[in-house]
């Protein structure tokens, strides 16, 4: 993958490092013992510094050989939300360097390490592997939180990758093969199964495509036998160019990320194993490729999913919640969790609503959702809870099929609000989420634990919750 970043722990710190990280605190006071020709307090007083978190003094020492470096690193309030800043704004500032030495903060050292992780994270093809910093060595940390650390940003780090990957390697059969590797039990339908199965939506929406739709089915069950059982599904358009309602140009050169909330849920299957996860968890990523061409669905036609309920398809580039509805309908009937789950990059109209920074989180259970919001609290994957607004669910009246997957007018609007209420319709009566991820999917920027591209939003929350759970 191309972030290949190794965290590893050493007992003490090792004498002449050629790089070092050290913390101080506001008070400037460092948390290891350095010899300078002056005084720490001093020369970090020298140079203004202030201990906020991400604040960085670089400080050339002699070293056998030649001159190596010390970084002294502020940690603001050492709260988890200061040391990622701190961890990230660290790695960032060693770009390209082979290896760090770093005195890890006081608290939570999991999170720190993972945001130093992830912000060494890069993808350009023809150039894999480029790295911030090859090595990280944790001094006297706790190894445990430290291989946490590592699994959680590797599982992010594959995310991204999935989602990056271009739609000309990209498609349906590629994202089955990808997740086959992960190790654990694997179920894929292809084409011909998704028809005879009744997968109407999933089929529907790939009819357009010379690469042909797939159900991936993943499935991890933990050493312990335990009762409660989740089911986590994923929207996999490997391409969206709208269909037949075509996008514009602007909106759909980005369309390769359309597969992200997939890519979180083959990523987290990935990692409960090593993490522990203490519930059985089903995976399902619902992949097709959205095309026009001369076999696609047209608006107006009417499909029939999974367990037989029928839609207007209005406009074709509401595709998304098409192929959700058929993998929702199915964990219903089929897979009986006691919770479900589903990501997905949905709506443009979520990132009007809460920008690129939160995620909004939709759910027919309060105790479900208060986990959600608690779990990404924890995870720096930051949720907002949206409303279910009923008076909003007239705009699916449909006057030929039971639905139609958008508003025929512009009575309503909330576009986010009335997708997830046509998500709610296929998930049975069972605790449902429904995580919208368009607005946080993707970055714009190379700032602090994100690279430009996709973010792999959604698998910390995940991985936090179902650890806890």
């Amino acid at each position: 993958m191309p972030i290949e970043t190794t965290a590893s722990v050493v007992a003490a710190v090792p004498a002449g490092a050629e790089l070092l990280a050290v913390p101080y605190a506001a008070d400037l006071s460092p948390a290891h013992a350095v010899e300078l020709h002056v005084p720490v307090a001093d020369l970090l007083a020298h140079y203004e510094a202030k201990g906020e978190a991400g604040e960085i003094v670089e400080v050339p020492v002699a070293r056998a050989g030649g001159v190596g470096r010390v970084l002294f690193y502020g940690v603001g309030d050492g709260s988890p939300g200061a040391l990622r800043k701190a961890g990230a704004a660290l790695t960032r500032r060693v770009k390209g360097r082979d290896t760090l030495t770093v005195v890890p903060p006081e608290g939570d050292v999991a999170a720190f390490a993972e945001a130093a992780l992830l912000a060494s994270y890069s993808f350009k093809i023809g150039n894999a592997g480029k790295k911030a910093v090859r090595a990280l060595a944790f001094a006297g940390a706790d190894e445990g939180q430290v291989r946490r650390a590592e699994t959680v940003a590797q599982a992010v780090a594959l995310a991204r990758d999935l989602a990056n990957t271009p739609a000309s390697v990209k498609n349906p059969a590629w994202l089955a093969d990808r997740a086959a590797e992960r190790g654990l039990p694997v179920r894929v339908w292809d084409e011909e199964q998704l028809q005879a199965d009744g997968f109407g939506g999933i089929v529907a929406v790939g009819r357009g495509s010379a690469s042909p739709p797939r159900l991936i089915q993943l499935s991890y069950t933990p050493a312990e036998p335990v009762d409660r059982h989740v089911v986590l599904v994923g929207k996999g358009i490997t391409f969206d160019s709208g269909g037949l309602s075509l996008k514009p140009t602007d909106n759909m050169k980005f369309q390769k990320t359309d597969m992200a909330g997939g890519a979180v849920v083959i990523a987290v299957l990935g990692a409960l194993a090593e993490l522990g996860a203490p519930v059985r968890v089903t995976g399902l990523i619902a992949a097709a490729e959205n095309m026009p061409s001369g076999t696609a669905q047209r608006p107006s036609d009417v499909i029939k999913h999974y367990g037989g309920r029928t839609v207007e398809v209005l406009n074709t580039d509401a595709e998304g919640r098409l192929v959700l509805a058929d993998a929702l309908a199915y964990a219903d009937a089929v897979l009986d969790p006691d919770a479900v789950v589903d990501i997905a990059t949905l709506t443009g109209a979520i990132s009007v609503a809460l920008g690129r920074s939160v995620g909004a989180v939709y759910a027919s259970d309060d105790v479900l959702a208060k986990q959600l919001l608690d779990a990404g609290q924890a995870s720096d994957d930051r949720l907002w809870r949206m409303p279910l607004i009923e008076d909003y669910a007239p705009a699916l009246d449909s006057s030929i099929a039971d639905f139609a997957n958008v508003e025929a007018g512009s009575r309503y609007g909330a576009g986010s609000i009335t997708a997830a209420l046509f998500l709610r319709e296929f998930a049975g009566r069972r605790p449902w989420a429904h995580l919208d991820i368009a607005g946080v999917g993707r970055s714009t920027v190379d700032e602090g634990t994100l690279t430009k591209g996709a973010t792999g939003f959604g698998v910390r929350v995940l991985l936090e919750w179902l650890t806890r759970a």
